[in-house]
């Protein structure tokens, strides 16, 4: 993991597309500004276990019906 020091206004680049931009420090709160193109997805990492424990559980409930259907 790369750990970098930024302050407001400050940028960071990922590859030549995707841009992070420091827009706000208050407390221990930091807004984030990202441009990036429509094809990146960008989803906040709770969401994003939130959207893989779902999609477990629909596994597991179609593996149940499958097994009904036996």
């Amino acid at each position: 993991m790369l750990v970098l020091t930024r302050k407001v206004g400050e940028t960071i680049w990922i590859d030549e597309e995707i841009e992070i931009v420091i827009t706000e420090v208050k407390g221990d709160q930091v807004k984030v500004g990202i441009r990036a193109p429509r094809h990146v997805d960008i989803i906040r990492g709770e969401l994003r276990k939130d959207i893989s424990d779902s999609n477990t559980e629909a596994v597991v409930k179609d593996l149940s019906l499958f097994d009904k259907l036996k």
